[in-house]
């Protein structure tokens, strides 16, 4: 199966077998490395020493490990690390060699020489093949992550043209409902003017028609009024003028009777004049009766003695009435002449 056509399910399952195999690789090196290079450092080790002959082999199998692991993040990060992992990988890589054949190299053993040469070369082609494989994996992922950003992109492009002609669309659905609801609007609120119009028109003639209708009113409670002054000022004219006739008459026939009272009381003064006087009686005696003139001659006589200016015992005397009497005429006259 070719990495460019494998899915990430797929090149995540290799993955896991390579470092698998990888690491299973590594840790069967290090074991047979420490087993084969032990008893050659023993011998060339100090007696008292021998203790320490696994560390050398056990140091140089540790760089291999810490070289695979790191050039195995590297590559899986899709970087390079220069030149010197490459040194320290096939640095490790020859040291691992030379431990491992060293032995049977200096007996001559060629065979030996071949047997432990597997090991360390396995281990050697493994971290380069595995770097390879790593690096093809990286690269794969990336362009999966290319592609897939690739097609969320386009995902996202044809969403978003969705959406906007989607909000295009809503957005004519709403101008459109707008419009409607404008047009609408703006007939209800023309009849609506209308009406107001039309309202406004009515209630202007209702008010036309009032105003005139009062107009008319007040014409005719104006004319009615002028009527009523020219009918009360014709009755207080008629009236006036009848008054000024009874007036008339009444000062003619008041004159007259004034006049016939002094004429009647000068006539009984010379009576009484003309009449001897008799002598004088230790009784007082009475005046008689046709020394009293009647009333409306008394009544007659008192006007003329006002308007005349003679005083009240005057009055009483020419009259035969008493002077209370004639004081009460007089003050009636008084009251008379003020009411008018």
């Amino acid at each position: 199966m070719k990495v460019a056509t494998m899915t990430p399910k797929q090149i995540a399952g290799a993955e896991r077998t390579l470092s698998l195999g990888t690491w299973t690789i590594t840790f069967g090196a290090i074991l047979f490395s420490v087993l084969t290079v032990t008893p050659l450092v023993e011998r060339v080790t100090p007696d008292g020493w021998g203790w320490t002959a696994p560390i050398l082999p056990l140091v140089v199998d540790s760089a291999v490990v810490i070289v695979i692991r790191l050039d195995s993040t590297v590559a899986r990060l899709g970087g390079e690390a220069g030149r010197w992992p490459a040194i320290l990988r096939w640095l490790t890589g020859l040291m691992t060699v030379a431990l491992n054949i060293g032995d049977s190299a200096l007996s001559g053993n060629l065979v030996g020489v071949g047997v432990h040469l597997v090991a360390p070369v396995l281990l050697i082609a493994t971290g380069e093949a595995g770097l390879a494989y790593r690096r093809a994996i990286t690269r794969r992922l990336d362009e999966i992550a290319r592609e897939q950003a690739e097609q969320a992109e386009r995902e996202r492009s044809q969403r978003e043209a969705r959406e906007q002609a989607a909000r295009e669309e809503r957005e004519r659905d709403r101008e459109a409902r707008e419009r409607a609801e404008r047009e609408k609007r703006e007939h209800a609120e023309h009849l609506e003017t209308q009406r107001a119009e039309r309202e406004a028109a009515e209630r202007r003639e209702q008010r036309e028609h009032e105003e005139r209708l009062r107009r008319e009113e007040a014409e005719r409670q104006e004319q009615e009024r002028r009527e009523q002054r020219q009918y009360e000022f014709q009755r207080e004219e008629r009236e006036r003028a009848a008054r000024e006739r009874r007036e008339q008459q009444e000062r003619a026939e008041r004159e007259q009777h004034e006049r016939e009272a002094r004429e009647r009381a000068q006539a009984a003064a010379r009576e009484r004049a003309a009449r001897p006087k008799a002598t004088p009686s230790p009784r007082p005696v009475n005046t008689t009766a046709t020394d009293k003139l009647n009333e409306a001659d008394a009544l007659a006589a008192v006007r003329a003695g006002h308007a005349a200016g003679d005083s009240v015992r005057a009055i009483a005397d020419r009259t035969g009435w008493s002077v209370g009497w004639v004081s009460a005429r007089l003050q009636d006259l008084r009251d008379e002449r003020l009411a008018a």
